[in-house]
């Protein structure tokens, strides 16, 4: 293969790996969430907070991706 396609097929492998990466930080964090709940009894605060915390940590790696991707 030619170096720009293999090069090309890296940058789509690490790109369609986006939104995986977002839903799991969400899942993650909700998850997380709910087990806190569950262990302290707080419910949904814990819930609540550990899945904005994972939206956020999800929208920081699409913002690495954006800045990586204006690198290139």
């Amino acid at each position: 293969m030619k170096r720009e396609t293999v090069r090309s097929l890296k940058d789509l492998a690490y790109f369609s790996s986006i939104g995986l990466s977002v839903a799991l930080s969400i899942f993650i964090g909700l998850g997380l969430g709910i087990f806190l709940d569950r262990q302290f009894g707080t419910h949904p605060w814990m819930t609540l907070i550990f899945m904005v915390l994972g939206i956020l940590a999800g929208y920081k790696n699409l913002g690495l991706a954006i800045k990586k991707s204006r690198k290139l």
